[in-house]
């Protein structure tokens, strides 16, 4: 009996360990409002690098980190964006979508749904820890965060769920009212 509850007890040790080191985020401080967003560089759906530098100054942004292509939340967030997104250029807002799925990933997500936006391949997750953006449920999905950022390049609205994906589309086009009637 005794030994049985050492084993149990080493068990229970290593799962704890475990459990310890996936939640244990390697992200920098999240992005809060009135920030400056990080410089950065990725691959878009195409291939084409998409230099974030380039696009500061020319319109308002929505940034939205999700966890992965063609999966039943993330298809219903992007579709979303899609079916919203003449209200966003009519704003003369760019929407942005990053995932660490690969280009060629993207480039099939964004041809089945029809996505008429970008999408960035962070394939190391290194924009995603730029912004601070931690992963859930003890480490194992990334986050699903929306950044609404003025034409300067500072954040101005960040909506945060995991699982009200379609969610962030009217929260963002709210933030970006919020901001004209300012």
């Amino acid at each position: 009996m005794k030994r049985k509850l050492t084993i149990i007890s080493i068990a229970v040790l290593i799962g704890l360990v475990f459990a310890f080191t996936m939640t244990k985020q390697t992200t920098n401080k999240p992005l809060s409002v009135g920030d400056e967003i990080p410089e950065f560089s990725l691959l878009d759906q195409n291939g084409d690098e998409f230099m974030i530098g380039d696009h500061l100054g020319q319109n308002a942004m929505v940034i939205y980190f999700y966890p992965k292509d063609d999966t039943p939340g993330c298809t219903k967030e992007a579709c979303s964006f899609r079916d919203s997104f003449e209200e966003f250029t009519d704003r003369n807002v760019q929407v942005i979508g990053i995932s660490a799925d690969s280009v060629e990933s993207h480039r099939d997500f964004a041809k089945k749904y029809n996505l008429p936006f970008t999408l960035l391949a962070d394939t190391q997750n290194e924009v995603r820890k730029l912004f601070g953006v931690k992963s859930n449920l003890m480490g194992l999905i990334p986050g699903r965060v929306t950044y609404v950022i003025d034409k300067s390049g500072k954040v101005i609205y960040i909506f945060e769920s995991q699982f009200k994906a379609t969610k962030h589309i009217s929260e963002a086009l709210q933030a970006l009212d919020n901001q004209a009637a300012q």
